[in-house]
């Protein structure tokens, strides 16, 4: 799966990048007025603050004793990272896993950090599908090719969905056992908060897209959030790294001409690869740091049962 994918990823970049030069690519992000690039980094920033609430949601969950500095931390690092490696779920959870490991927590905790947000991303983009496909149903119908009404009762029932969570975890208490591990529902606060999280961090990524896309083209947020949705639905089914391709493709494909080859990557470069920039560094000086300071402890016990 994971070769299927980067292949994907590799034809779909090809196909739509071949058609244009270097010379024309950088002329079109050129062309995005400054305003607008920093308000797509501050759309950006706000993701990623939001997604720390992803995980502060799953700590809370499994009883978790953290400060949210250190939750964030470790998300940022691991989503910064795991959203361009592809296959986020298991590069960011290891991620994670290092972290959360060397400040006390065990594999079953971890494992339902990661599962939780998994859900808070699968709710978020519930909600928001579910808005835009009652706002917006003609987008979709012709990507789809489905009746606007068919778009609109599957988008009332993505959000009756969501709401049947919040119910179940209200009502249901008995827990389900997978192999060693046993997972319970969360409580109805955390569901709720699950929901507004997950919510919020795709409709700022929705809003950053539009920043982008908006310097060349009269582009309504609701037009971006169904590609923005759209496109994930399709980067979660080819499994493409970081949506390499597909997400540009799909996005291309929704908004036409309106998507220019210079907000495409545009949006990339702020969305991806600067967190990505940042992420890995501070990934290498906080594993040095966990190395010095368990060579230390070694010492010391070391030291110690010498005496």
């Amino acid at each position: 799966m994971i070769i299927v994918g980067f292949g994907l990823a590799g034809y779909l970049l090809y196909a739509g990048l071949s058609q244009y030069s270097l010379a024309d690519i950088v002329q079109s992000v050129q062309a995005i007025p400054t305003a607008n690039l920093a308000m797509a980094l501050i759309y950006a920033a706000g993701s990623y603050l939001f997604l720390t609430f992803f995980d502060w949601a799953g700590v809370l969950y499994v009883g978790g004793r953290l400060g949210y500095p250190k939750i964030a931390l470790a998300s940022f690092l691991a989503l910064s990272i795991g959203q361009s490696v592809g296959l986020a779920g298991l590069s960011s959870g290891a991620i994670r896993y290092r972290y959360y490991a060397h400040w006390g927590l065990d594999a079953e905790a971890v494992a339902k950090i990661v599962l939780l947000s998994g859900v808070t991303v699968g709710l978020g983009l519930a909600v928001l599908g579910g808005v835009v496909m009652i706002l917006n149903p003609a987008d979709t119908a012709g990507v789809l090719r489905l009746s606007e009404t068919m778009v609109v009762a599957i988008g009332i029932g993505l959000l009756l969905a969501s709401l049947l969570y919040v119910v179940l975890a209200a009502t249901v208490r008995a827990p389900l056992k997978i192999w060693k591990w046993t997972f319970g529902m969360p409580t109805w606060r955390i569901a709720v908060m699950q929901i507004v999280v997950g919510t919020i961090n795709f409709a700022l990524v929705s809003a950053c897209l539009r920043e982008v896309m908006a310097a060349s083209a009269d582009v309504s947020y609701l037009k971006a959030a169904t590609a923005f949705v759209l496109a994930n639905v399709a980067i979660l089914i080819t499994h493409a790294p970081g949506g390499l391709g597909v997400l540009e493709v799909t996005v291309r494909h929704v908004m036409g001409d309106q998507a220019s080859i210079g907000a495409l990557v545009a949006f990339r470069v702020i969305y991806f690869l600067i967190p990505l920039a940042i992420g890995l560094p501070f990934s290498l000086v906080t594993e040095a740091a966990f190395r010095a300071r368990k060579g230390s402890s070694d010492s010391a016990a070391s030291n110690g049962s010498a005496a």
